[in-house]
């Protein structure tokens, strides 16, 4: 237990290291950290619901003291959400572990796509360290005074982007960050900036209603461990955000994209047997 203490230190400030420095992409690991740790599929995706949401709660008070949270977006988008992570969280429950394990790998392929992806635009200079104007909260999507008047394609975009994100978040027990926020671009249009920091308010809220319908299931991961990877991951990202703010994080984020796919494979290899 000592080991796997120690062990669960020091991955958790890694997660919190990658969050806090690439923005997004490390709660991902924490699966598969509890899952090496010796917890089943469910008792890992269920630790990292509590790992995730956490840390994301300590992201999201930074970001709004820093002004690039839009709480009330936020909170609306993430509202839409907790219906797709409560019938996330169930019918992670009922599909067997191998099917579990290997959606989780293909998540982890998709996120280090999506890794790849930042990375060639950051190249290219398309993510130029500019902050837009801070939209304004005027243009509701849906109203009922004066009169009822509804924007009902967006409304539509919400609903789809906003399931989506809970359902991921409830099956696979992630946060999605790297999902969350093109998500919030596409329903919501909010600047990249703004959708970042907008993007922790929603895993919060889709991470505690997702924990909260797994709470009568009696799976039960060890509590010690992950509370070891949420404080450690807290704390990883505070000092992670100040490392953003001094040093290139190009090559560390070359880095944690390598190792997303060296755990998807190895994610992989372990379900697929199981499969046929």
């Amino acid at each position: 237990m000592t080991f796997a203490l120690l062990a669960a230190v020091v991955a958790g400030a890694f997660i919190g290291l990658s969050l806090g420095a690439l923005g997004g992409g490390g709660s991902i690991l924490a699966v598969p950290v509890l899952l090496a740790l010796e917890q089943t599929p469910a008792q890992a995706t269920t630790g990292s619901l509590v790992i995730v949401g956490t840390t994301s709660l300590a992201g999201a008070v930074t970001a709004r003291r820093a002004g690039n949270v839009l709480l009330a977006r936020g909170i609306a988008f993430g509202a839409v959400a907790i219906a797709g992570a409560v019938a996330g969280a169930r019918a992670s429950a009922a599909v067997p572990e191998p099917v579990l394990l290997a959606a989780f790998a293909g998540l982890m392929l998709v996120v280090a796509g999506l890794m790849v992806s930042r990375q060639v635009r950051s190249r290219r200079g398309n993510s130029a360290g500019t902050h837009a104007a801070k939209p304004q909260l005027d243009d509701p999507i849906i109203t009922f005074s004066p009169t009822f008047m509804c924007q009902c394609p967006r409304a539509l975009k919400v609903l789809v982007t906003a399931t989506a994100v809970g359902l991921l978040t409830g099956f696979l027990g992630v946060g999605g960050g790297l999902l969350v926020v093109p998500a919030l671009t596409l329903a919501l249009a909010l600047p990249m900036g703004y959708a970042a920091g907008t993007s922790l308010v929603v895993i919060t809220i889709t991470s505690a209603s997702a924990l909260a319908t797994r709470a009568g299931t009696g799976i039960a991961p060890d509590w010690w461990l992950v509370a070891a990877l949420t404080v450690t991951a807290v704390a990883g990202s505070i000092a992670g955000a100040r490392l953003a703010a001094h040093t290139d994080t190009r090559r560390l984020s070359a880095v944690f994209t390598a190792l997303v796919l060296l755990v998807a494979a190895y994610t992989a290899a372990t379900a697929l047997p199981a499969l046929i």
